[in-house]
């Protein structure tokens, strides 16, 4: 699958919502015992075509979101919504996780679970229909679903690939 309509954002320009998508504490077995350290996945978003994900990890929990929240900033995509909703139904895949995103009527909602969840409403889809599928990992879960996002495409996106009018998309 080509990612050549990855469009890169600047973090600068921009207001930004975080959500913590998961924490989790993690444990190193050393010789003088147990360290335990946390790792943080993280969502950031404009609620209006922009989002990003990251991971932080530190040995203190506010200092592992601050991380995973600066790396999530490094990693911003525009996704097309339109009316609240996505243009078409999608796969995503990463790693054991796939996703499936599917447009909605308007006043539907945003039908998925947890992590899909935190990213869809971070890019501001307000109508959506999703599943899950393979590994419930959350970090998996947020990069299939960004897959999934960045792959979508909208109707003046196709026309200026195709070198077309958009009344020539639609009506052939």
């Amino acid at each position: 699958m080509a990612k050549t309509n990855i469009k890169k954002v600047k973090s600068s320009d921009i207001e930004l919502k975080d959500k913590l998508v998961n924490i989790r504490r993690v444990t190193k077995v050393t010789k003088g015992g147990r360290t335990f350290g946390f790792s943080a996945v993280v969502v950031v978003g404009d609620e209006n075509g922009v989002v990003g994900h990251g991971l932080g990890k530190a040995k203190e929990v506010t200092t592992a979101i601050s991380k995973g929240i600066d790396d999530a900033k490094k990693n911003l995509i525009k996704v097309p919504v339109i009316n609240g909703s996505i243009p078409h139904a999608q796969l995503g895949k990463y790693s054991g996780a796939s996703v499936y995103i599917q447009p909605a009527s308007h006043g539907t909602g945003v039908i998925a679970g947890g992590a899909m969840r935190a990213v869809l409403e971070s890019v501001g889809v307000t109508d959506v229909l999703a599943k899950s599928k393979g590994s419930s990992n959350p970090a998996n879960v947020v990069k299939a679903t960004i897959d999934a996002l960045a792959q979508l495409r909208d109707a003046s996106t196709i026309a200026q690939t195709r070198g077309i009018s958009i009344d020539k998309v639609f009506n052939g």
